[in-house]
């Protein structure tokens, strides 16, 4: 299961997990056409393409996007946001699409973080470490209610003492519980059989060069496996838990 995962999803369908079960074949071009218009002062070039096991939470210099009937998925740095609000423009609606959530996380840094806008108008957003609470805007929706009610309380080894301040949840796991319950599947938690899995969303990857620096060739490498080498500081970072 992916430690870490920056993703925006643009949904249509109202059952986006049926959309997801289907396994649909994705839409590569559509998927060029997105990154470019998300990025219109680089050089776009496909590259690695996977699964979202693999490419949830992407390094500065790529994105990793799957173009599906009713639901796009994308998967980009931008996206590892402290305070969701700030999110650009851009990235809120870029295809007019009824929906678009923000589910964003870093188990190492026990950090997490998620959003809803509905036709481009914010809904709520919240972002937190284990102790501290970065972003917390809109109205709690109805799933929540558990986790501030301290049913689901952070995971401690034997002998740790917690923080007095410490919340009554793990903010991943809130994180993650928040794309269940809009999209139907979890990043991390175990499934019942036949529930949607990370391994089962197709992405295609591209790198993202500054204009006028992409490599005269560029081979896309298919296995999911596959390691990118060229990574670029240049891009803002700023927002980045850490």
């Amino acid at each position: 299961m992916p430690s870490t995962a920056s993703s925006l999803w643009y949904v249509d369908d109202p059952d986006p997990v049926a959309v997801l079960r289907r396994r649909p074949e994705p839409d590569p071009e559509a998927a060029l056409a997105l990154a470019k218009q998300l990025h219109p002062d680089c050089d776009v070039i496909p590259a690695a393409s996977g699964s979202l096991a693999a490419w949830a939470g992407p390094d500065p210099g790529s994105i990793y996007i799957g173009c599906f009937p009713g639901l796009t998925v994308v998967c980009t740095a931008a996206a590892a946001v402290t305070k969701p609000t700030r999110l650009p423009e851009l990235l809120i609606r870029p295809l007019a699409s009824e929906h678009t959530y923000l589910v964003s996380y870093d188990v190492p840094r026990a950090w997490g973080a998620f959003a809803h806008w509905e036709r481009g108008e914010f809904r709520r957003s919240f972002s937190a470490t284990r102790v501290t609470i970065l972003e917390d805007e809109g109205l709690p929706l109805v799933w929540e209610r558990p986790y501030w009610a301290g049913e689901h309380p952070v995971p401690l080894r034997p002998g740790e003492r917690p923080d007095p301040q410490i919340l009554p949840f793990d903010p991943p796991d809130f994180a993650g519980e928040a794309n269940a319950e809009w999209l139907g599947f979890h990043y991390r938690a175990a499934d019942s059989d036949g529930a949607v899995h990370p391994g089962d969303i197709p992405v295609s990857g591209f790198t993202l060069f500054p204009k006028g620096q992409a490599p005269a060739v560029a081979v896309p490498d298919d296995g999911e496996s596959a390691s990118h080498t060229k990574w670029f500081g240049w891009l803002r970072n700023r927002d980045r838990v850490g």
